[in-house]
């Protein structure tokens, strides 16, 4: 979970949390892009476009609450090399994991609005993993009691 800032309530702690997610799935998915190879390029184009997308909305919802999101950084550390589409493929379902637990922080701690779009996001990026890994192998994704 998020550790607000002063003055921060939990819901913006988990959205600024969100937005930094989805900076970082957006470079992530820059080199899966290139990795990926011609049966994964569809997904990988539409994985960038909608994490493009909801970094951009969610970055305007913090704004509207009074809480700039950071800017991303230029560059992000990788777990591991991506030198073919298998790498790529296992470098995008940790992407959609560790944002399916971000949006499950999200969810825990916004109400209303906020909560559907944590909730929608969460579903997003669950089916997404599980089409990188070709099916569902783990239940409850973002479950940190199931890693």
């Amino acid at each position: 979970m998020s550790t607000p800032r002063p003055g921060e309530d939990a819901a913006t702690a988990a959205l600024r949390a969100a937005v930094a997610g989805e900076h970082a799935a957006v470079y992530a998915y820059g080199v899966v892009g290139a990795r990926a190879g011609a049966a994964a390029a569809d997904l990988a184009s539409t994985g960038y476009a909608a994490h493009s997308a909801r970094r951009d909305r969610l970055a305007a919802e913090l704004a509207e609450r009074g809480a700039p999101p950071e800017l991303p950084r230029p560059a992000y550390a990788l777990p591991s090399p991506v030198t073919g589409p298998a790498a790529a493929a296992r470098l995008a379902a940790l992407v959609e994991d560790r944002l399916c637990t971000a949006y499950g922080d999200l969810v825990a701690a916004a109400e209303g609005r906020l909560r559907r779009i944590g909730a929608d996001a969460l579903q997003d990026c669950a089916v997404r993993a599980a089409l990188w890994r070709g099916g569902p192998v783990r239940p409850f994704p973002g479950d940190p009691a199931r890693r």
